[in-house]
């Protein structure tokens, strides 16, 4: 079996709307004589869209209707039809993700073709998609080594590190190219963010809506936005600043980076020259980039290009595989069909932390996918171990229970697991829930984070699920 299915991205952020369309090929990898592995085996971006500024009404209100002109041109210039697309991702990222008609948006979009993969992605995850439409996950396991990617946009900076291909930390700042925007041909502002009116207060200058400001004074205020990333990534003395500009938590790792790569709006400024047209987009975005293009981030870090910059957001969005789980399964078959999930990916090392170490750490990571105080439903996956002892499989599930005791409050609890341990993991969680809550557990399947599931009715006799997982599109 090959098939070749057409999936868009899109992805609307602060600054920028845009698209992506991709042919996924899938196939069946397995021998005739198996449960069919039916995986991706190519991916081709078929076409880029312009570059949009993203409309809005006011500073706060997305223009819900000239999204949807701006998507409906570009699947025209592309030639696609809605009913042509089989998967997709709609996204709204950065500042962006906090005005207040987003969730109206995401409405008005997903019903414009297929299945499509709806999220309003909190700073956490955003980073996360980010480094990996970048590149900064496939270097940093190439290399074995620890890679930061910092996806700095019109609103915000979502930085995530990766080891060894694995998530160790995420920080979100309200550091971003058009924080200060100016008004048309002109030094006079027309918008100014408050966390960065607080900076200009810090560095004694007088900044406000209406007034026009001299190219010096927003270079100190630019390499003050710069030093305080400085101090996020460890190479500068944190001040109180740091804390205000931070975005939920602070970066936590203690690994040690070696690499950074930049993507987002603001990353062309860092990697291209631009001398003669600072202001061309009508905010503080290129003369950012010049004060982070002479900074110690440039001395202290060795530096990539990664493979997108502007587009790794949406390069991040649209791919979609099929899979078979395992065999050895357990699951509640009045919650299936669940459709697009969120992965909850915990790594190897965290497993073999102590119980209730181990439940801290999921439960904190659950808060990557809070938005505006609100938990959505997560599958969470872990590795697992081969042939487990009894004690053993009593360990996990009460870190599991314990760890997603939040999310067990109002949704079904769903785990994913690679290695063949699904049935006795799921009954013992059953069993710890006194049958009392739904579980889905399902082996024999990768997922990654940043990845969506959708679990379907069962398959041969209810001994497996069909399972689709929405996984992010980079160019490898």
């Amino acid at each position: 079996m090959r098939e070749v299915i057409l999936s868009v991205g899109i992805d609307i952020g602060t600054s920028t709307t845009q698209l992506v369309f991709s042919k996924i090929t899938i196939e069946n990898t397995a021998s005739g004589a198996s449960i069919p592995q039916i995986r991706i085996v190519g991916k081709e971006i078929i076409y880029k869209s312009d570059i949009h500024f993203t409309p809005l009404t006011s500073q706060i209100e997305i223009n819900g209707w000239k999204v949807r002109e701006i998507v409906e041109q570009e699947y025209k210039k592309a030639r696609v039809e809605p009913s042509q697309i089989r998967t997709g991702a709609v996204i709204i990222t950065g500042e962006t993700a906090r005005k207040e008609n987003a969730a109206h948006v995401l409405e008005t979009l997903s019903g414009l073709a297929g299945e499509f993969v709806v999220a309003t992605a909190g700073p956490d995850l955003e980073a996360i998609i980010a480094g990996k439409g970048a590149g900064a996950e496939r270097i940093s396991r190439e290399k074995g080594s620890t890679v930061a990617n910092l996806d700095i946009g019109g609103g915000t900076t979502n930085i995530a590190v990766f080891k060894e291909g694995q998530v160790v930390d995420t920080v979100s700042l309200d550091i971003g190219g058009r924080l200060i925007k100016f008004k048309a041909n002109s030094s006079e502002v027309g918008y100014i963010a408050p966390k960065i009116s607080k900076i200009a207060t810090e560095l004694g200058l007088q900044l406000q809506e209406g007034t026009k400001i001299p190219y010096g004074n927003i270079e100190k205020i630019t390499d003050r936005m710069t030093e305080i990333l400085e101090e996020a990534m460890g190479i500068k003395e944190p001040t109180p600043l740091l804390t205000t500009m931070f975005i939920g938590k602070n970066m936590k790792t203690a690994v040690p980076i070696e690499y950074i790569t930049f993507s987002g709006g603001v990353a062309d400024a860092i990697y291209e020259s631009e001398r003669d047209n600072l202001f061309k987009y009508g905010d503080i975005g290129i003369v950012l980039g010049n004060s982070i293009k002479k900074s110690k981030l440039m001395s202290n870090f060795k530096i990539l290009r990664p493979e997108e910059t502007i587009r790794a957001t949406v390069v991040g969005a649209g791919s979609h595989t099929v899979e078979i789980s395992g065999s050895t399964i357990t699951y509640a078959e009045n919650v299936l069909p669940l459709k697009n999930i969120p992965i909850l990916k915990m790594s190897s090392q965290e497993e073999a932390l102590l119980e209730n170490v181990f439940a801290g750490k999921i439960k904190e990571k659950i808060r990557w996918f809070g938005i505006d105080d609100s938990m959505q439903q997560v599958a969470l996956a872990i590795k697992g171990v081969k042939n487990p002892s009894f004690q053993k499989v009593q360990e996990i599930a009460k870190s599991i229970v314990q760890g997603m005791s939040d999310v067990i409050e109002l949704y079904p609890l769903i785990v994913i697991v690679e290695n063949d341990m699904a049935k006795v993991l799921g009954q013992t969680l059953q069993k710890q829930l006194s049958y009392k809550k739904d579980v889905v557990c399902i082996d024999s399947v990768e997922v990654d984070n940043g990845d969506y599931i959708d679990i379907g009715k069962p398959l041969a006799n209810g001994r497996v699920v069909p399972v689709a997982i929405k996984t992010l599109i980079f160019n490898a």
